[in-house]
């Protein structure tokens, strides 16, 4: 009798926003008879990764432009990048035996595809892609399926990545997001959110939030804010919360604005703005996805709206589930 088919997933214990998606995929995966480890590369890559990925303010913003956007400083960036983790990678990998490995974070997606199209890794990669926007990185060449939660996202990967597989999945987030319950009875309601690090001026958001509709605020890991604005730490449960509410104001984009969307709740992005969050918001605005909101007048201004229209969620259709695609990849 064959054994169950092995998939490693690589993860990063930055905020939520790695763990979550990784979490699900590893529960997808369960559900249909595969092998599933979840390993943090932050733990495997060494202090100068662990430095990188945690850095906020400035040090974050500086290090997107150098690394993301700069043509010449991104080169040297991800030479280093494969130099010193990628043996290391490799090694956590070789030692677990994957029938196939699977990255929610970025940088490691990117070492992955450079192992894999060099013939190091010789097992199947697949990179899953949570953000909507500047994806190098989470994109990479060499890997065999890039998988995204944005449809908009499909250019972008296809221009970085070509020739790569790539497919609009589900199973990156709670399925009941694709059949969301109904709204909850009761007044208009905001939530705020300032991701997995409960950052961003979430104090403003409140305090303009308060003043239009009743107010439950998500801090996080951030157990100072939490008890300053009375708010929640970390919630398993999203989907009750978006019943309960009429309208996001969110500051590190990412995951947190689709599953809005496909509540029915409108999402406005506001109080950080820094590194990728700020390309975000850019493809946010251009896409008509999100309202985008950079000073407590004009996020007044967009709450006001918000709370005005009507609460129609986002509808994706019959997706594929992520973890049924990455177990085609075994054998």
């Amino acid at each position: 009798m064959s054994r169950p088919p092995r998939v490693l997933v690589l993860t990063a214990s930055v905020g939520a926003g790695h763990d979550v998606p990784a979490r699900h995929l590893a529960d997808g995966i369960r559900e249909r008879g595969g092998e599933v480890e979840l390993l943090d590369v932050l733990a495997v890559a060494g202090p100068a990764m662990r430095g990188a990925a945690t850095r906020l303010g400035w040090r974050f913003e500086l290090e997107h432009l150098l690394f993301a956007r700069v043509a010449p400083t991104r080169a040297l960036g991800r030479a280093a990048l494969h130099r010193v983790v990628g043996p290391r990678l490799l090694a956590a990998i070789d030692g677990r035996g994957p029938d196939v490995v699977v990255s929610v974070y970025p940088a490691s997606t990117d070492v992955l595809g450079r192992l894999r199209s060099t013939g190091r890794l010789t097992v199947p990669a697949v990179g899953a892609i949570t953000d909507l926007a500047s994806l190098r990185y989470w994109a990479a060449p060499g890997v065999d399926l890039h998988l995204v939660t944005h449809p908009e996202s499909l250019p972008e990967v296809e221009r970085i990545a070509a020739p790569t597989r790539v497919e609009v999945v589900g199973g990156l987030y709670d399925r009941r997001f694709l059949d969301p319950p109904p709204r909850t009875p009761g007044p208009p309601a905001i939530l705020v959110s300032g991701g997995g690090w409960g950052v961003g001026d979430l104090n403003g958001a409140v305090e303009v939030a308060r003043a239009h509709a009743e107010t439950l605020v998500l801090c996080g890991s951030n157990e100072q804010l939490r008890r300053e604005l009375d708010g929640l730490g970390f919630v398993d449960d999203m989907p009750s919360l978006f019943a309960r509410a009429d309208v996001l104001l969110h500051s590190t984009a990412g995951l947190t604005i689709l599953e809005a969307l496909l509540s029915g709740v409108r999402p406005i992005s506001y109080g950080w703005g820094l590194g990728h969050v700020r390309a975000n918001n850019r493809a946010f605005r251009r896409l008509g996805l999100a309202r985008v909101a950079t000073t407590r007048d004009e996020l007044d201004a967009a709450s006001a709206a918000s709370l005005a229209e009507p609460r129609v969620p986002l509808e994706l259709g019959d997706l594929p589930d992520a973890a049924e695609l990455v177990l085609t990849l075994n054998g």
